[in-house]
């Protein structure tokens, strides 16, 4: 009798998987063993220190645009950035050269797009006759170091602003190209020039931004910046520190209590430039680390760095791995930066008329 219900059990096990009957969901932390098992937005994942095996965690953003209103300008809202957006692990290519190279993501660009994520950091090179995506080896890219040509990237882009007519995606080049109008060649080859939002257009001396509602009337939705002066002129791609400041990035951007200025950038409190970007990423990616480095830790260097920025909340939010967290994650750190830009609350939900939950840290 008893092996009987033991194989009763067994049984119904298998249909109740096989039919696909729900499973009971958890909350938010608390002990998992798949995905299925955490509830829609979250993920089953495991820091081996921060939570004891594995749990749901958050993997996805609240937008701000669908939760509130776009009727800010563009430079009031906050977003997810991924650092090196482009750098994940592929499947092998037959004879291709093996991959030598660090990652800093797991997602596809479309899924990153897909989980909420607003802008991406691009890293440019010239590449056996055409634009790559790549990390650099002694300053250029090579068989080892390379990821995909461009053009793959940007018509991930495009297929996510062509099926979500709302959102707007920033993509910040780190640009080595030196073929004569490289960018343009691969930006017009992809079909992303008809959402480019003007360089003409963009504001100076600290001036808002559009409203986010008039952008997307216009259907300007992309945002392109680069890192080599010359080409806001040449190419129409707007030269980044014209109109942002950034923090350090890597091992120096993460000491405890400090926030200081990459050398590219005006100071981080300098008003003339509307955008504030934050970068909170390892100088070499951990994935296990990135749990510690993408949870409270980062929420703490937002808050300094707001200090440092003249009381100016990140618009920009960078991170490595950015699914991975102890809990909320980079995912709450801009919830967070949401609700301090909207309406002053440490949570972007206390924003939304009638809320009564509005607490306020660093004001």
């Amino acid at each position: 009798m008893g092996l009987s219900l033991v194989t009763f059990a067994v049984f119904l096990c298998i249909i109740t998987a096989a039919i696909g009957l729900p499973y009971e969901q958890q909350k938010l932390l608390e002990k998992c063993s798949s995905a299925r098992e955490c509830l829609a937005g979250q993920i089953c994942s495991s820091c081996r220190v921060e939570l004891k095996g594995s749990r749901c965690v958050r993997s996805s953003t609240t937008n701000p645009f669908n939760l509130l209103n776009a009727s800010l300008p563009f430079n009031k809202y906050a977003y997810l950035t991924t650092h090196n957006s482009f750098a994940i692990k592929k499947s092998p290519v037959q004879d291709a050269v093996p991959q030598v190279t660090f990652t800093n993501q797991e997602d596809t660009i479309s899924q990153q797009l897909n989980n909420g994520v607003r802008a991406l950091m691009l890293d440019t090179y010239d590449f056996k006759g055409d634009i790559w995506l790549c990390h650099s080896f002694q300053g250029k890219c090579q068989d080892f170091t390379a990821f995909e040509p461009a053009i793959n990237a940007l018509k991930e882009v495009g297929n996510f602003l062509s099926a979500n007519p709302s959102e707007i995606v920033t993509l910040i080049l780190e640009d080595y190209v030196e073929a004569p109008n490289g960018l343009t060649n691969v930006f017009n080859a992809s079909g992303l020039m008809k959402y480019l939002f003007p360089v003409k257009n963009m504001p100076k001396d600290g001036k808002d931004w559009p409203l986010v509602k008039e952008m997307v009337a216009k259907n300007q939705r992309l945002i392109v910046f680069g890192s080599q002066r010359r080409k806001e002129q040449s190419e129409g791609i707007a030269y980044q520190w014209n109109y942002m400041v950034e923090n350090q990035y890597g091992r120096d951007g993460m000491v405890r209590g400090e926030c200081s200025r990459r050398a590219d950038s005006s100071e981080l409190n300098d008003r003339n430039k509307s955008l504030v970007l934050i970068n909170h990423f390892r100088t070499i990616p951990i994935h296990q680390a990135s749990c510690k480095d993408n949870s409270q830790d980062l929420i703490n260097m937002l808050t300094t760095c707001y200090h440092a920025s003249g009381n100016r909340w990140a618009n920009f939010v960078a991170v490595d791995y950015y699914k991975r967290s102890d809990g909320g994650g980079s995912f709450q750190a801009v919830d967070m930066l949401n609700g301090k830009l909207s309406c002053g609350c440490d949570d972007v939900h206390a924003c939304v008329n009638g809320s009564s939950s509005c607490t306020r840290g660093d004001k």
